[in-house]
């Protein structure tokens, strides 16, 4: 693997200055054809839009689109723009697991294998799943000189060490031969997955926005490079996975410190939700421009409310942090709608959902008739199921009430964002980048990557006692 100070190994002379281009893994630089080992994260619903993606791609640098909650067409769409206006650029798409509808999951990886989709953000996976590894082992091959070809690249997003170690093996050997036998791969390609890994970069997801255990990154990064390494001894084919550093990436200072504790790159997530390319509400960019670092809260996830898991979210101005909790606690409390006293029925219609559970309940079961239909006919059998599934329909109205900007209801918006955000406003505040529409997602990267290795230069230079000679900023 490459040094974090330089490019190929070689540690720069002193007085000279660190290259922002030479920080990270020389491989994904390489691998992706892009300028920084750095990458703009997806986000649910084309926040991480179009626009954001091809005004990357175009800079030579690598974004992935957020097709989370999408149609299939619409990724199509999207998928046939990038190719016009970035062809084989670096360009990517969000593969988001679907715990609760595995059908959905199955439906994104035969949309991006239809379209020749070559990179993926594989996101909220707990264990290998089907779809995923159909995905990744279609179209191995043998290459000329005895290696395997891997046309479909993997970048896995991870806050837990337990599920890293799925992407630095083999796809489980149950799953590749199921595949076989039903025909959707063949034999060569499950004989080769053998020799490939799962992914070819993990990111260490820490204190990010949205879906978060708000790990540490100072203690999960290390953590994840130490079990890439002991991998590689045990199975070379790890050796070649980058591990790289998300959460928490707002300012210079915090991106150099991600590649001194050994990232190979960095990706960022909630800063870009500020900018000018961004998929979400002006209103919601209004508001995440005066985001502070503690303007966050935890909540719990609403896709995932039945599980107990944690999203970070924006809370300044906001009711639905405290929203998002009671009806956490409500369902954890109580077995059906029929069981919440009157009053706490009549606030949760008129102030959460506007409109009465009947009503609620008449939209959700269209909506699972078509998507999921299996849970619909265990909430019609099961009151707390339909409950659940009742609760679920405010975090969905929360999301579209933020992208479309909705004033009238504001306070019930879901923006899901970190503190990174809080930390970049204030860097930003008083300077030419400070209102949101002069900030560009490739702008910003450039910004940080050239103001990482300025920090790195000026720490080498107190090491040595050189004076280094400053980069162009």
């Amino acid at each position: 693997m490459t040094t974090t100070l330089a490019q190929a190994g070689r540690t720069p002379r002193p007085g000279s200055a660190i290259d922002a281009g030479a920080l990270g893994s020389a491989a994904f630089r390489a691998d992706h054809g892009v300028r920084y080992a750095y990458a703009a994260g997806s986000m649910y619903k084309a926040v991480a839009s179009e626009d954001m993606v091809v005004t990357m791609g175009r800079a030579g640098l690598l974004a992935y689109f957020g097709t989370g909650g999408l149609r299939a067409d619409r990724v199509a769409d999207a998928v046939g723009r990038f190719e016009r206006e970035i062809g084989n650029g670096p360009w990517g798409l969000n593969l988001l697991a679907s715990h609760e509808n595995p059908a959905k999951e199955n439906e994104q990886v035969r949309v991006l294998l239809a379209h020749r989709v070559r990179r993926v953000e594989a996101a909220s996976f707990i264990v290998p799943t089907r779809p995923l590894v159909r995905y990744r082992i279609s179209g191995l091959r043998t290459a000329r000189d005895g290696t395997v070809h891997i046309p479909n690249r993997v970048m896995a997003k991870v806050s837990r060490p337990e599920v890293a170690r799925y992407f630095l093996e083999p796809p489980p050997r149950e799953i590749v031969q199921e595949l076989l036998a039903e025909g959707v791969v063949t034999a060569e390609e499950a004989t080769l997955a053998e020799r490939v890994p799962l992914a070819d970069d993990l990111c260490a997801e820490a204190d990010s926005g949205g879906h978060t255990d708000q790990r540490q990154l100072v203690v999960l990064l290390p953590d994840l490079v130490h079990r890439r390494n002991v991998a590689a001894a045990r199975l070379p084919a790890a050796a070649p996975v980058r591990v790289g550093a998300a959460g928490g990436l707002g300012v210079p200072e915090s991106v150099a410190a991600a590649f001194v504790l050994g990232a190979d790159f960095v990706l960022t997530g909630s800063i870009n939700q500020c900018t000018f390319e961004c998929g979400t509400s002006d209103r919601v960019k209004d508001m995440l421009q005066q985001a502070e670092v503690h303007d966050m809260a935890v909540v719990p996830a609403g896709d995932m409310l039945e599980t107990g898991a944690r999203a970070q979210v924006l809370r300044r101005g906001l009711f639905y942090p405290a929203r998002a909790n009671r009806l956490y606690e409500l369902y954890r409390r109580h077995d059906s709608l029929e069981d919440l006293d009157e009053r706490t029925a009549l606030q949760l219609q008129r102030r959460y959902f506007r409109r009465s559970f009947e009503q609620v309940w008449e939209e959700t079961r269209a909506y699972y008739e078509r998507a999921d239909p299996s849970s619909l006919a265990r909430a019609e059998q099961d009151p707390k199921h339909k409950m659940l599934l009742v609760f679920k329909a405010y975090f969905v109205q929360s999301i579209r009430l933020a992208m479309s900007g909705s004033e009238e209801h504001q306070v019930d918006y879901q923006i899901n964002c970190g503190p990174a955000l809080g930390a970049l406003n204030s860097r930003l505040r008083g300077t030419s980048r400070e209102h949101w529409r002069a900030r560009h997602v490739d702008d910003l990267a450039d910004w940080l990557m050239r103001g990482a290795a300025d920090v790195l230069t000026r720490q080498l230079a107190g090491l040595t006692g050189n004076a280094p000679h400053r980069s162009r900023t």
